[in-house]
């Protein structure tokens, strides 16, 4: 197998011209390039440079090789000076999973105020929760809960998921049916509707369906967009009908741009949860992320 630190001892060589300079540069001995140099030729079975006696001279297969390698190197040390960990720095980094919508309504405000290195991941939340348990992640916000011993779920807050409908919409008729508590007339209704999805899993549709109508709802949606939160732009002071957590559509209900049709039979709602795993080197950072989301999450939880 090739050890990458030999295509970085190449490419110093071919760029300084000498074994000397090529040490001096990567902070290693001479006798150590020279190795590195010699299992590369063995490895891939063609001379690299001529030896001359001032400089190491590229050979036809050394300078192909250079262009090949030259900057699958660069990027591979711009990584490795990106994630690497200076011991002086008191700056660390963690990895965060959380659904777009609570990240942009939430946390995207306070990003470049972080005392810390950030990375973002959006997805599946059980994906997420694996990767929080293998340690590819170091905090979770999410709905749902599954059986690993390794992390602890902290209840922060509550969404309830709802009914809503563009400001241009006229729903006089549908909440008199709904008033009358007719569910099979509600959903003949609904279901001639215009309505928005997302393109990823469309769970909250799904679970307002099943929780009122026992059943999946019969319809595609008509229009196909990125997020949660692009549907609340393409119905706001426009038409469509859409199923959201309320805390995304707060500013746009206030505001009259799109309209609460129906909370459902009984209101659906979602506890949400701080996850982390049980033991982790992050508490003082981690606790910062808690407080912005207590803070800004609309819904007090009182459990």
């Amino acid at each position: 197998m090739v050890n990458f630190e030999w295509f970085r001892t190449f490419k110093a060589i071919y760029e300084t011209g000498s074994l000397t300079s090529a040490a001096n540069k990567l902070y290693i001995s001479q006798p150590g390039v020279s190795l590195h140099l010699n299992s590369l030729e063995a490895h891939i079975g063609y001379k690299l440079f001529d030896r001359g006696t001032r400089k190491m001279l590229p050979t036809e297969h050394g300078k192909m090789l250079y262009n090949a390698i030259v900057d699958p190197v660069k990027q591979l040390e711009t990584a490795e000076k990106h994630f690497f960990r200076n011991c002086a720095s008191n700056r660390v980094g963690i990895s965060i999973g959380m659904c777009f919508e609570t990240f942009q309504f939430v946390l995207e405000p306070y990003i470049s105020e972080l005392p810390f290195n950030l990375i973002s991941r959006f997805g599946d939340y059980q994906e997420m929760l694996s990767s929080l348990d293998k340690g590819l992640l170091d905090f979770v916000i999410t709905p749902q809960k599954d059986d690993s011993l390794n992390v602890s779920y902290t209840p922060f807050s509550k969404e309830q998921l709802i009914l809503v409908a563009g400001s241009r919409n006229n729903v006089s008729e549908f909440k008199a049916i709904a008033a009358q508590a007719d569910i099979k007339a509600c959903e003949r209704w609904l279901n001639a509707q215009t309505w928005f999805g997302t393109t990823g899993d469309m769970e909250h549709l799904r679970n307002f369906w099943l929780h009122n109508f026992k059943k999946r709802a019969e319809f595609e949606p008509s229009y196909i967009v990125p997020n949660l939160s692009s549907i609340i732009r393409c119905i706001s002071g426009k038409e469509g009908f859409a199923v959201i957590p309320d805390f995304l559509g707060r500013k746009e209900l206030e505001n009259g741009n799109i309209q609460l049709v129906w909370e459902g039979t009984s209101p659906l709602i979602n506890i949400l949860y701080f996850v982390q795993r049980k033991k982790t080197i992050y508490a003082k950072e981690i606790a910062l992320l808690q407080d912005i989301f207590s803070r800004e999450m609309a819904h007090s939880l009182d459990v």
